[in-house]
């Protein structure tokens, strides 16, 4: 029995049941992306934060608005909005894009997907996006590698011959086993240079608890 008010009904049952489902659904897997996967390595909060509530929020709306029958320029249409987003405050690095643009496409596949497609291979999908993400970002890629923007002191070290020595230096300085390094501008007049060392957090357990425990106490 359907009731009615203000020309709207009160509830669906076979609708709302569908949406519980596909909800619950899609909320597993976007945590196994995001916390089981990303959060593990990056140990971002504000984009675990972020990512959870795009993906909940563009769900909801293309499983709101999936009886219109513009289903699919719809979801290209959220690809395109959501693929150039780019906060005012800084630029999301290229992995965070990454995992943006699959917990938006995981979404809209869960939302938007009709009679045709059963749950066996929308199961399959969502298992087939996750063991992919999890072979790249655990099994392949196991080092993660990290930087750290650095304004430096001391420009006699810049010089390529005293790559060692400024290597040497900044460990020390910084307590970090770094990989590589980058030098940016150069400042003469206040002698001074910008630059972005690289290292793997594999390396530094000790820095990555450390800022883990700083982190934590900070909420």
């Amino acid at each position: 029995m359907e009731l009615e008010l203000f020309g709207l009904d009160l509830i669906k049952v076979d609708d709302f049941l569908e949406l519980l489902l596909r909800f619950t659904f899609n909320l597993i897997f976007t945590l196994l992306l995001v916390r089981g996967l990303y959060y593990s390595v990056a140990r971002r909060k504000d984009f675990l934060f972020t990512f959870i509530l795009i993906s909940t929020t563009v769900f909801l709306l293309c499983f709101m608005l999936g009886s219109v029958k513009i289903q699919l320029g719809f979801a290209l249409g959220l690809f395109a909005i959501f693929g150039i987003i780019r906060y005012r405050t800084v630029q999301l690095p290229i992995k965070e894009m990454t995992y943006l643009f699959i917990v938006i496409g995981v979404s809209v596949i869960n939302a938007l997907a009709n009679k045709k497609i059963s749950y066996a291979e929308l199961l399959f999908t969502n298992l087939a996006i996750v063991a992919v993400t999890y072979l790249l970002e655990k099994v392949l890629l196991l080092r993660h590698e990290s930087h750290k923007l650095i304004r430096y002191d001391n420009i006699e070290l810049i010089k390529p011959e005293k790559a060692q020595e400024l290597k040497d230096d900044l460990e020390e300085r910084t307590g970090l086993v770094i990989n590589r390094i980058e030098i940016g501008d150069v400042n003469f007049l206040t002698d001074s240079a910008r630059i972005q060392i690289y290292y793997y957090e594999a390396d530094n357990d000790v820095n990555k608890l450390a800022e883990e425990f700083s982190g934590d106490n900070n909420l």
